[in-house]
């Protein structure tokens, strides 16, 4: 059966996307495509997409791909875009205005543009691509972020269509949004992917930037009305790895009636995003997690009677 966007949504509508990540296998179950929703209000020190944190537009600058042909520098209209003291080409964040010219002279694809505006029919089309393998694997779409209901509109009109087909839907979030708003979608989903970073306020608001009250009263209400939830808990070492944490993270899921947890080890993987985005990484030479505190971690949790899965 096909279905006409214009049928059940506003097809005039636009959210601003960063990226879709087809073939996605750790964002819920089965094959997924994964939309990845531009904007945050947290900000995590140890972040793997900073391109998700501003709701805007940001250029990329890959300098292991730049050859120095400095044709980037003849097109900016801004002067933002100028050769450094050691040959190398720098930008002045402040006055680059991500026209994307600079994008499109650069012959190496050295520079790219992180987010852009899409139609709920581009990203639809794209989701729809891999219905075959939605429905063999039993998998379907997860949107993440950033935080996907910082656009709640434009997300709510997906969900809609999303579930119009038939799609598996799961939604990745921090929690950090008002209750109402995010119990007006609940029905629409089929998963939450809910993260927790740290159950103490103080620490919490250190690690991300705000306080997690709101985050946990979100997720007690979601697990009350038995909404199918994964709380995921990013391991990082020396933020939140402590044994003390763990437990109070394990009591807590206890009380409120929440069974399935994912354990994400801290990895480096988005430390060269910030060098491409001109920023700096807050844990910079941060080791990666043993063996032995992750498995010492999981079973803190399963002692209360927790389901882990380490992803």
């Amino acid at each position: 059966m096909t279905i006409g966007v214009s049928n059940i949504v506003n097809q005039k509508l636009k959210g601003r996307i960063f990226n879709i990540q087809r073939f996605s296998l750790n964002d819920g179950p089965g094959i997924r495509t994964t939309v990845f929703f531009k904007g945050c209000p947290l900000r995590c020190l140890w972040c793997s997409n900073p391109e998700s944190q501003q709701g805007a537009p940001q250029l990329f600058h890959l300098s292991n791909l730049c050859t120095r042909c400095y044709r980037c520098i003849s097109v900016c209209p801004t002067g933002s875009t100028q050769v450094g003291s050691g040959g190398e080409v720098v930008i002045d964040r402040e006055k680059c205005k991500v026209c994307g010219k600079c994008v499109e002279a650069c012959p190496n694809e050295a520079r790219v543009v992180m987010g852009k505006e899409m139609s709920l029919e581009e990203v639809f089309d794209t989701i729809k691509k891999d219905s075959l393998f939605f429905r063999n694997s039993g998998g379907g779409v997860t949107f993440s972020g950033g935080e996907p209901t910082q656009q709640i509109v434009y997300l709510r009109s997906l969900l809609k269509l999303c579930g119009a087909y038939g799609f598996h839907i799961a939604l990745e979030t921090c929690g950090y949004v008002a209750w109402e708003v995010l119990k007006s979608i609940l029905g629409d989903v089929d998963l939450i992917l809910y993260d927790l970073k740290h159950i103490d306020p103080i620490k919490h608001k250190q690690l991300t930037g705000v306080e997690n009250q709101i985050i946990l009263s979100n997720l007690q209400q979601i697990v009350k009305l038995g909404q199918d939830v994964v709380v995921r808990i990013p391991f990082i070492p020396g933020c939140n790895d402590s044994h003390e944490n763990i437990e109070a993270v394990g009591m807590y899921l206890r009380e409120i009636g929440q069974k399935r947890v994912d354990l994400i080890p801290y990895h480096r993987l988005g430390e060269g995003k910030y060098r491409s985005l001109g920023l700096h990484y807050k844990l910079e030479g941060v080791a990666i997690n043993t063996e032995e505190n992750v498995q010492r971690a999981v079973m803190a949790l399963k002692n209360f009677g927790l389901d882990v899965e380490v992803i």
